[in-house]
């Protein structure tokens, strides 16, 4: 500890708001170098090889091969897949001394297709792992929670090539027991859950998240077994009712009322129900304006019309609109659309319902509103609204918009992904299922209520199919001598991620409680007191355990009080402590276990052994941390 490249702090970094961060920086595993980029040290690299190591091990078990790419690349291999475009300002862009368009990857599918179209031109070479385990970088717009999101990170991308999609689903179930193992060994509880592609493209996607109040994702889950990431759930939508025999629309003043909460109160005192039923927020429309900006820098309006007892969900409203980004209509978008009137706005000028939709803001519709619903809304003009407005009828209903399968997000067929460009740009009306999800909602396979929960995601597994080799041109000669089009899977873990979760998981009030398999060290040795003796009897401790084949961080600080060495053991968080000080005098040291608290006085001669015993023997517990059923 006297040579150590370290400095621990007492009190929390100002901007850290969850405990990783806290702990990690006042440990001095990591120092913060700006907004979501952060140095390594000693310490911290000791944690995140082993990390690394257990990943790297599960890779290559399953057949993969590591290559290492540079995290530099040229823009064109990124510009021919459409990612160029479709990152918007999440990729960084930078131009060499010459002006060749350049990039810091957020990740690598396209060099890797490259890569292997270069090497290989028959099935006979399929199938292909490959990976790596290698720094990304993406321009997050908020960084926050220390490496739980930051603009550069450490993660594994594994990338598997077939012949044929019978291939890829056997890549993809061999990727997706890997990382069940990986987690299983690092000691995180995780939940796979359904997903959307996002910028990757592709089909079928699944997401490793372990459940935290502080995670940045929500999830869902039934009684019945489904769960998927909130943005990929999909809304149980009512069936349609018939329209024979509904009463006409009819407008009537409702001054003041450009909430819902007033409009349902005005309602009520003003029109009220003609079977004596109360009219609640279910029972109205909300026309919410919305701004979408595209990776061009254009920026358009649209409108997405919601059940009034829900609130847009802006996470699944912008996974529905990738690659365009979205927010709040500003009062210039206002300006530039009189007819869209603040509180008072109904679909009756929107979309295709307009007079003239080439020229109107496009509208889109939550699923529920299925024709035959009758809804309260806006009349267009100030103090007015409509009441009995019939979806079918009045004014295009769900069930007549746009087929679902073609809203942004949306698979068109297996390894194709569906034409983004559907809702930005395009005034036809359809559907976006962007509403907030609540917990009580059926589950979209009938498998009972969902409930919400919270968590970091992990890992993320795409059958990205034929995308890239397409865009690329990667293509082999089949058993007849026929060019095929090779099909891919890209497979990705968080590594430092995961060593931010392990610190979140195992932490308590005093510090961070690192597993002893991912611990920077086994034994944190602490010579206390000041007789020269002490110092020597605790060195040939610490070199007798390293002969052993432990790790051991050896408190050696002549001038540090015993107040501060312990302060500083529970802080790094090392599993196990061993305590040379005063009860050397009775040929006694004394052992902690930095987890439970609890310690035992150990005598001299026996503590070296003890101590082995000890934690070889919790290594081995952690050796064993696979999936129920499967052996090494």
């Amino acid at each position: 500890m006297s040579k150590l490249f370290v400095r621990t702090l007492r009190e929390d970094p100002a901007e850290a708001e969850v405990a990783s961060h806290k702990l990690l920086v006042r440990a001095g595993y990591i120092r913060r170098q700006a907004p979501g980029i952060y140095a390594w040290l000693p310490l911290g690299l000791r944690v995140l090889g082993k990390v690394e190591a257990i990943v790297r091990e599960e890779m290559d078990r399953i057949g993969g091969q590591e290559v290492r790419f540079p995290a530099l690349l040229p823009a064109e291999p990124y510009q021919a897949s459409g990612r160029w475009t479709d990152y918007g300002p999440n990729m960084f862009r930078l131009a060499d001394r010459k002006e060749a368009e350049m990039l810091l990857a957020p990740t690598h599918e396209e060099v890797f297709t490259l890569l292997v179209k270069d090497m290989y031109s028959s099935y006979k070479d399929l199938p292909l792992v490959l990976y790596q385990i290698q720094t990304k970088y993406r321009d997050e717009a908020r960084p926050r929670a220390g490496l739980l999101r930051g603009r550069e990170f450490v993660m594994k991308d594994a990338y598997s090539f077939d012949a044929d999609d019978a291939g890829l689903d056997r890549a993809y179930d061999a990727q997706r027991s890997a990382y069940q193992r990986i987690f299983k060994r690092l000691g995180l509880d995780t939940v796979i859950v359904e997903a959307m592609s996002g910028a990757m493209g592709g089909s079928r996607s699944e997401e490793f998240l372990h459940p935290t109040p502080v995670g940045e994702d929500t999830y869902v889950r039934s009684p019945g077994g489904y769960a998927a990431n909130v943005e990929a759930v999909d809304t149980v939508a009512p069936p349609p009712r018939p329209l024979a025999g509904l009463p006409p629309a009819h407008v009537e003043p409702t001054p003041g009322t450009t909430t819902i909460e007033t409009l349902v109160e005005a309602a009520n005192r003003l029109q009220p129900r003609p079977d004596g039923r109360l009219w609640t927020a279910a029972d109205t429309l909300k026309n919410v304006v919305l701004a979408l900006v595209l990776p061009d820098g254009v920026r358009e309006l649209m409108v997405l019309g919601v059940p009034g007892d829900r609130e847009v969900d802006m996470t699944r409203l912008a996974a529905a609109v990738f690659p365009a980004e979205v927010e709040p209509a500003a009062d210039e978008d206002f300006a530039r659309h009189p007819e869209l009137v603040r509180g008072y706005i109904g679909p009756q000028i929107l979309g295709a319902n307009a007079a003239d939709p080439d020229r109107a803001v496009p509208y889109f519709l939550d699923p529920r509103v299925v024709a035959g619903t009758a809804w309260i809304t806006g009349a267009n003009a100030v103090d007015r609204h409509v009441f009995g407005l019939v979806a079918g009828r009045d004014f295009l209903a769900a069930g007549q918009a746009a087929d679902r399968g073609q809203a942004p997000g949306q698979a068109a067929d297996r390894g194709q992904a569906a034409d983004r460009g559907q809702v930005p740009g395009d005034r036809a009306q359809g559907v976006i299922d962007a509403a907030e999800v609540r917990a009580g909602d059926p589950a979209p396979d009938g498998s009972g209520p969902l409930e919400l929960a919270r968590g970091i995601e992990l890992g993320h597994i795409f059958q990205l199919g034929r995308k890239y080799a397409e865009a690329l041109g990667l293509k082999v000669l089949d058993q007849n001598g026929k060019l095929v089009t090779v099909t891919m899977g890209s497979y990705g873990i968080g590594v430092t991620r995961a060593v931010a979760t392990l610190a979140e998981k195992h932490h308590d009030a005093r510090g961070l409680v690192w597993p002893v398999h991912v611990a920077p060290a086994h034994v944190h040795v602490v010579a206390t007191g000041k007789d020269p003796g002490i110092f020597e009897v605790a060195a040939a401790m610490a070199q007798a355990l390293e002969e052993a084949g432990l790790e051991v961080l050896y408190d050696d600080r002549p001038r540090e009080s015993a107040g501060v060495k312990f302060a500083d053991a529970e802080l790094l968080g090392v599993p196990h402590i061993l305590v040379v000080g005063r009860g050397l005098a009775a040929g006694v040291v004394e052992f902690r276990d930095r987890a439970s608290g609890s310690s035992q006085e150990l005598p001299l001669a026996d503590a070296v052994a003890h101590v082995a015993a000890t934690v070889n023997a919790a290594l081995r517990a952690a050796s064993e941390l696979l999936v129920e059923g499967e052996g090494r």
